[in-house]
């Protein structure tokens, strides 16, 4: 499936498992997401995002945007829109 790089992974917080990541694209609630970097590779829906604590429907580029993920990600792990 073709993908979009929509951003960078630049904080991982343990508890609760969130990433914290730098935007450069567009992402929306129930895009689906790739997080790719040397020892991650991960899929996932996003179902909810937060700037500040604060929930968001939309991230735009430049945003700093907090979403939960089920496994360790990396501070420089791209991340990308698949798109169908």
């Amino acid at each position: 499936m073709p993908e979009i790089e929509v951003g960078k992974v630049t904080d991982f917080f343990a508890q609760p498992v969130v990433a914290g990541i730098e935007l450069s694209g567009t992402v929306k609630t129930g895009d689906k997401i790739h997080i790719k970097g040397a020892t991650t590779d991960m899929e996932l829906v996003v179902e909810s995002m937060q700037i500040d604590r604060v929930d968001i429907t939309t991230g735009k580029p430049g945003d700093l945007i907090g979403i939960k993920v089920p496994d360790r990600v990396r501070r420089g792990d791209k991340v990308y829109k698949v798109t169908e």
